[in-house]
């Protein structure tokens, strides 16, 4: 089983996630930050990972370190559980409609952090959620499970509708990147060996 747990306590955070990359999309998340668990909580199902999370946060201040630290965390997850990534596709893409959003999001599982952040969320806030935390959450993912991240928004003009989509389409292509390709299972996708 391609799994991990990771405990991380600042003086700001205190948080605990769980994850299993061959799940079936089960989760338990309790952020703090409603918003978030909603979306974490999609993440998961769409890409049929099963996801626990449990932060104590300064939400009093702001929901900005609970957020980049699940981030930090759910990139380390990954790292750890995916091993050597050994046979993982390494590669996905979808263009995914929610309502009148269009989201086109695109992953090379490399080695190698970087983001193409292409959101234009007309909104500041939605409901309490500062919806400029969404680009600190995939910078935080990416940075601690290095991975080309491209995430474009081709249409939308509904704040929710925008990021709702980017974590279902996220979810989506982590997925497909991080599946076994069974005529590759014991080889690196990579002609250098190593990711």
């Amino acid at each position: 089983m391609r799994t991990a747990e990771i405990k991380r306590k600042t003086a700001e955070t205190d948080i605990y996630l769980s994850l299993n990359i061959d799940g079936t999309g089960e989760s338990d998340i309790n952020t703090g930050v409603g918003f978030l668990d909603h979306m974490l909580t999609l993440f998961s199902r769409h890409g049929r990972f099963d996801l626990n999370v449990s932060c104590k946060g300064d939400v009093d201040v702001d929901d900005h370190h609970s957020v980049e630290d699940i981030g930090i965390c759910l990139g380390k997850a990954f790292t750890e559980a995916l091993g050597d990534m050994k046979g993982i596709k390494r590669y996905g893409d979808i263009i995914l409609p929610m309502d009148e959003a269009l989201i086109m999001c695109a992953v090379d599982i490399s080695g190698r952090s970087y983001l193409g952040y292409g959101l234009d969320i007309p909104t500041e806030k939605v409901g309490t959620f500062d919806t400029e935390l969404t680009e600190e959450f995939l910078y935080a993912l990416v940075r601690n499970c290095p991975m080309s991240l491209h995430v474009k928004q081709l249409d939308g003009r509904n704040s929710h509708h925008i990021i709702e989509g980017t974590f279902k389409a996220l979810g989506r292509v982590l997925g497909a990147a991080t599946e076994i390709d069974r005529r590759y299972a014991d080889e690196i996708p990579s002609t250098k060996g190593v990711l």
